[in-house]
């Protein structure tokens, strides 16, 4: 996709402030990051649901906050610092300060032989446990240390809340777009902070425009956030929800990749991938059974929203993925600045999406209204004029514009220009 970068730049510093944060499912990392979203965003409202409060199949866990982590051995030298990575302790770890001989830390260790140079991103939220992640190749180091090691978790576990931010624009109808995106994983650039900087900035250039539908931005730890939302809210979303995008992985340069919702043909679905065959050469599409993200919750049976998502680099598709690699190196500003465009072309196509029926019994004399050339020849009833005769030919009340973009293989902002020059001159309704 070859967009202007716009506001890459102001993206990518919004995702390097952000990054350094440990964030979770609860507790301060992700109320300090919807606090600094809502600098940029001054309607998002912060909401908060109680440790305990029934979700569906689920429970809203303790609320988990984690003050510093490490390793030592008995000459005080640190072998694992959670302030130079906050991907070395596994997430929701329970507290713990206890010496313990390398084959016991061991049990406690998590690397990735097969990545021997990086860190892996582990967490525990439902079953108490504590534990360390390292790169593989420190802990070969570690499991030939002749001493012991002291190993501490500086944590906290709590009655407290989940957090979440939501938006909304309100437009001319109560139809919605659903926007949604997580904000629970500590620093990893593509694999989280990418969704949410994107989705930031969406929700600021809608704020700027006229709008027939209504837009609502959600920022919620991923998987439960849903399903805690779901359970408050199901059926206004069944109610009103015309469309929706799951936001992330949004950051890289390297592919282009589609995930359908679970009906595979729904008004975002048919969005998505419009604006990606004209406008994102080389894209791929992947199955439902390669979800990974909400998706699995805002398409479950029973909830069946139209969700689907536009990403860079898929999730769990690239080496970084989880890992400590996943950092400022990997996303760009020409990446977000891309994603972005990539959502509003969407969002456009959404907005202004509609039934078409000719005005005119039989084919309209283009001529006299100034819509075709006045000479013809070979060719002259080509391009522009054979798009505008195709598009009158399937106005008839049974397709929308975006089916008759697809048919004709026409970008649909070229013919929505077409539809309004048509209506303008009294020949579609």
């Amino acid at each position: 996709m070859t967009t202007p970068q716009g506001s890459g730049q102001d993206m990518y510093a919004l995702l390097s402030r952000l990054y350094p944060m440990c964030r979770s499912l609860t507790g301060r990392g992700v109320r300090q990051t919807l606090l600094i979203l809502r600098e940029y965003l001054p309607g998002l409202e912060i909401r908060e649901v109680p440790s305990g409060t029934p979700c569906l199949d689920w429970t809203v866990p303790q609320e988990w906050d984690i003050r510093d982590a490490w390793i030592e051995d008995e000459t005080g030298k640190k072998w694992v610092d959670f302030r130079e990575c906050n991907l070395h302790a596994v997430g929701y770890s329970t507290p713990i300060d206890a010496w313990l001989t390398p084959e016991e830390l061991d049990a406690r260790l998590y690397s990735l032989p097969e990545q021997p140079g990086v860190i892996p991103y582990v967490t525990s939220y439902y079953a108490p446990r504590w534990g360390f992640c390292v790169p593989h190749e420190l802990r070969e180091k570690m499991r030939k240390h002749l001493g012991r090691f002291r190993a501490v978790i500086d944590s906290e576990l709590k009655q407290g809340f989940l957090n979440y931010g939501e938006l909304v624009l309100r437009g001319e109808t109560d139809r919605e777009v659903l926007l949604s995106t997580y904000i629970c994983h500590p620093s990893m650039a593509n694999d989280n902070l990418s969704g949410p900087v994107v989705t930031t900035f969406l929700a600021r250039w809608l704020a700027e425009r006229p709008r027939r539908l209504t837009y609502r931005a959600l920022f919620i730890p991923e998987t439960l956030g849903s399903i805690v939302y779901l359970s408050q809210h199901l059926e206004a979303l069944k109610a009103k929800v015309a469309a929706g995008y799951v936001l992330t992985c949004c950051g890289d340069e390297r592919a282009w990749s589609f995930l359908p919702s679970r009906a595979g043909n729904t008004l975002a679905d048919r969005a998505a991938r419009h604006v990606l065959r004209h406008h994102a050469p080389g894209w791929m599409e992947h199955s439902f059974l390669t979800r990974g993200s909400d998706e699995r919750n805002w398409c479950a049976p029973g909830v069946d929203l139209p969700v689907a998502s536009i990403m860079r680099s898929k999730y769990g598709t690239f080496p970084e993925y989880h890992t400590s690699l996943d950092d400022l190196n990997l996303v760009t500003a020409r990446g977000l600045s891309e994603a972005l465009e990539a959502y509003k072309l969407c969002a456009a196509v959404l907005e202004r999406n509609a039934v078409w029926r000719a005005a005119c019994l039989g084919e309209p004399q283009l001529g006299k209204r100034g819509l075709y050339p006045a000479v013809s020849f070979v060719g002259s009833a080509e391009g522009w004029v054979r798009d505008m005769k195709n598009i009158l030919a399937y106005s008839d009340g049974e397709h929308d514009l975006l089916s008759i973009a697809e048919l004709i293989g026409a970008p649909f902002a070229r013919c929505l220009e077409i539809a309004d020059k048509l209506a303008a001159a009294g020949l579609l309704a």
